[in-house]
């Protein structure tokens, strides 16, 4: 798949749903089988809303309702109001989790001040530059395997919150979008660019080829833009969510650019990281001081959700980093399962 070419409608087309993972998803998907109807009542999660691979998938098929779907679910599940009222349910699980990471957050006038504080603070170990140095070709396809979640619907959810905004806030949003959908050229298109790499890799491109492959804090990384998306309410968090993404994203893109180039991937494999380095070297001053702190100066009220955001990307980030550190720390796979052998070397 050389740049240039775009993914085929298979590729691009939903999936079946992944096999079940406990009870919670194991409720879920013979309901979603079915016909769209009353769910009853939700059993009650056994796992933790980010590191449990039960819960995490479960949230993440729900959400997944509202994005391509899946082959094999009725869309009129998408609404159905009982089935929304438990992904409220595992919602507001989630987001006290979420908030438990966080903690207090200082209160602020200066959103754009606050949010190079939170990136100048301590940061546990670094998975790109671990990558760039040390990681073995393996490691760096389970990487990609694990981004593919997010990165085959990058910037989707960040869209939400499009007609949410007003003003120049919206212009700023919308300068980023235009960029993450390749100006409107399907090649250049950011999601297309990581199938891109994953074919290089010898994986898959296909949207959610290897869901069934990751754990719960790969999945939680993706839930929370999407909660965030989903709700008007939140639209200052995922403002602060894409602020904190922009601003802290093209020293990681050039380090795992460089791992690529050390294990003698091409000009291809490397072309999604090598853009980002471009692009988001303009996108991290847009998104902190246009986005984040335009809407601050316009909604001065969102300044804590705007904060909330930033530091929940940070703590789901530094969680899932830990996964895949501690994983191959221990001579593991960080996937849940592994990759066949031949897909991993």
């Amino acid at each position: 798949m050389p740049y240039g070419d775009v993914l085929t409608p298979a590729e691009l087309g939903a999936t079946p749903l992944p096999p079940a993972r406990g009870p919670l998803t194991d409720w879920l998907f013979r309901h979603l089988r079915r016909p769209p109807r009353d769910v009853g009542v939700t059993p009650r999660a056994v796992d933790d809303p980010i590191s449990g691979d039960d819960f995490a998938l479960a949230l993440y098929c729900l959400y997944e309702l509202h994005y391509r779907g899946f082959a094999d679910v009725d869309d009129g599940w998408e609404w159905q109001p009982s089935l929304l009222a438990a992904r409220a349910r595992l919602e507001a699980a989630f987001e006290r989790r979420l908030r438990e990471e966080v903690g207090r957050i200082p209160p602020t006038r200066d959103v754009v001040g606050a949010l190079h504080t939170l990136l100048a603070g301590p940061a546990g170990p670094s998975l790109s530059s671990y990558l760039a140095e040390a990681g073995t070709l393996g490691q760096l396809t389970e990487y990609a395997v694990h981004r593919s979640a997010y990165q085959l619907k990058e910037a989707d959810p960040h869209s939400w919150a499009l007609p949410r905004l007003a003003g120049a806030p919206k212009a700023a949003l919308v300068q980023i979008q235009a960029d993450e959908y390749g100006e409107g050229a399907e090649r250049d298109m950011h999601q297309t660019l990581f199938a891109l790499t994953m074919r290089e890799l010898g994986l898959s491109p296909a949207y959610h080829a290897y869901l069934e492959r990751l754990p719960g804090p790969t999945l939680a990384t993706t839930n929370l833009v999407s909660f965030l998306g989903l709700h008007r309410g939140h639209r200052g968090a995922l403002v602060g969510h894409l602020a904190i993404f922009e601003m802290t994203s093209v020293e990681p893109m050039g380090r795992y650019s460089a791992a690529l180039r050390r294990h003698g991937l091409g000009s291809a494999a490397r072309h999604f990281f090598d853009v980002h380095v471009v692009a988001d070297a303009y996108h991290q001053r847009l998104a902190a001081t246009d986005l984040a702190g335009g809407l601050a100066a316009q909604e001065p009220a969102l300044v804590p959700d705007i904060l909330f955001g930033a530091h929940a990307v940070t703590a789901v980030e530094a969680a899932f980093s830990a996964h895949l550190l501690e994983s191959w720390k221990r001579g593991g796979s960080s996937l849940l399962p592994a990759l066949p052998v031949a897909a991993a070397s």
